[in-house]
C-alpha cells in the first residue's frame, strides 16, 4: 500500500488546520510537557513546519503519557493517560484521514469506539 499520499493529506494545511480547531474545542488538561490548549497555536506557529517535517521523515516522537487518577462513584479510582497537547494534535490530523478509510469497512452491528455510536445504541440493537 503506498502510504505517501495518506502522509501528504495528513500534513495538508486544511487537515491540521481542522485538527488544530478541534484539540481546542475538545479542551483537555496539559499533558506532561504542562502545555495547555490556549498554547498550542503559539506553539504550532513557532514549531509547525518542524513537527511537519518529522512526521513526513517519520522521526516524530509523542511524549510520555501522564497518568491521573479519577474517582469513580463506588469509591474507586480508573487511570486515565493525558497525552501532551501536541500528540493529541498529531492524533488527530492522523484520525481525520484514517476514520473514513476505515470507517467503511465496519460491520454495521459494530459499535465500540466509532464515531457516531455508543454502548447503549449496541444495547437497544441488541
Amino acid at each position: 500500500m503506498d502510504t505517501s499520499s495518506l502522509m501528504e493529506q495528513v500534513l495538508s494545511k486544511e487537515n491540521l488546520n481542522a485538527a488544530y480547531l478541534q484539540v481546542v474545542r475538545n479542551k483537555g488538561a496539559a499533558g506532561v510537557d504542562g502545555m495547555t490548549v490556549d498554547e498550542l497555536g503559539d506553539y504550532l506557529s513557532e514549531n509547525g513546519e518542524s513537527i511537519r517535517e518529522q512526521l513526513r521523515t517519520r522521526k516524530y516522537k509523542p511524549q510520555p503519557v501522564r497518568r491521573v487518577e479519577i474517582p469513580k462513584p463506588d469509591g474507586g479510582v480508573r487511570n486515565l493517560g493525558v497525552p501532551t497537547v501536541v500528540d493529541r494534535f498529531v492524533q488527530q490530523a492522523v484520525a481525520q484521514v484514517l476514520t473514513p478509510i476505515f470507517e467503511e469497512q465496519f460491520h454495521e452491528h459494530s459499535y465500540g469506539f466509532r464515531p457516531n455510536r455508543c454502548a447503549q445504541q449496541a444495547v437497544i440493537k441488541a
